[in-house]
């Protein structure tokens, strides 16, 4: 009797082949640096724009460069995410089908994978400048860590999420030269506290019952707390932004008063993102959510445009 093809299997379905299983691995390990995320890093561009710097070619190459490390530093973090929290994305119902949490993806490969495109990252940072490598160290080690203890310490979970922001658009600042305002460093972890509440109150509600089989940290929230906190942070950041665009210290650096005229637009994205969270049970990723709701996408969008028409002045205003 011969032997079977190595292409087959027993129950007679073909084996897929080195090549099929090469570009299988490929795509987990793509999916598990979760691209769609990356979305979060343009953070690392506020600084280009509220510092004035986005029509100069220098300044866009670093900050490009900058927004090109930190994609790969979250990549890092996610596979070290998901490699700690494999045991506990398989009890739920959308975690559950991740490359490592399935199995298509080893966690020893996937830890691989993270060490050699960290020593990268940095490396590249290096060459940005040391104050940006510092920032990018800080990062990567701060939301390493929060994959361990941190994420199971309420209340310091989400700030650390948050602070994970600030070092962002700090490193934006960093890596082209400019002052770092403190107006940015107050918009940005008051909008992603906003964020991070809101994926929690999603996680809770999503699961419900068995949230805390989940992540144990769930225990410590329930809905109508989570809901309190979103209230205030939303309330702050709106505030913030408006005295932000009125302050003296603005209106002396831009030389104009006109930024208040873009106000709305934040209004309209909270008011936005609120309705998405409690009317069609979003907000588990803000990254999606703002890619595939067009009201958030252009209303984001509109942001940006009328910022950069006050501040460049193309039109003489």
């Amino acid at each position: 009797m011969g032997r079977q093809p190595a292409t087959s299997r027993v129950d007679g379905a073909p084996a897929p082949s080195r090549a099929e299983a090469s570009t299988s691995l490929v795509h987990s390990l793509i999916v598990s640096l979760r691209p769609s995320q990356w979305t979060k890093n343009l953070v690392v561009f506020a600084a280009l724009l509220f510092g004035r710097e986005l029509l100069d070619l220098r300044s866009f190459v670093l900050a490009a460069a900058a927004f090109v490390i930190f994609c790969a530093l979250s990549g890092v973090v996610y596979l070290v995410n998901d490699v700690v929290d494999r045991e506990n994305d398989r009890q739920h119902p959308i975690k559950r089908h991740r490359p490592i949490a399935s199995g298509r993806l080893g966690p020893r490969l996937a830890l691989g994978v993270a060490i050699v495109l960290a020593a990268a990252a940095l490396v590249a940072a290096a060459a940005v400048g040391r104050g940006f490598l510092l920032v990018a160290a800080v990062y990567l080690g701060l939301l390493s860590v929060y994959s361990g203890p941190l994420k199971h310490a309420v209340i310091i979970d989400v700030m650390t999420i948050a602070i994970g922001f600030v070092l962002r658009a700090v490193a934006g600042a960093v890596a082209i030269g400019v002052p770092i305002s403190h107006w940015l460093l107050v918009c940005t972890i008051l909008l992603a506290l906003f964020l991070a509440l809101s994926k929690r109150r999603h996680e809770l509600v999503l699961l419900q019952h068995g949230a805390t089989s989940h992540r144990r940290i769930l225990q410590e929230y329930s809905p109508y707390l989570l809901d309190q906190m979103i209230a205030v942070v939303a309330a702050a950041t709106l505030v913030a932004y408006a005295l932000y665009t009125v302050s003296p210290e603005t209106i002396d650096k831009f030389g104009t008063d006109r930024l208040l005229l873009t106000l709305p637009f934040p209004i309209y994205g909270i008011f936005r993102y609120l309705y998405l969270v409690h009317q069609k049970q979003g907000g588990g990723s803000p990254a999606e959510m703002l890619l595939t709701d067009r009201p958030l996408l252009a209303c984001v969008a509109l942001w940006a445009v009328a910022v950069g028409t006050i501040l460049y002045h193309p039109f003489g205003l």
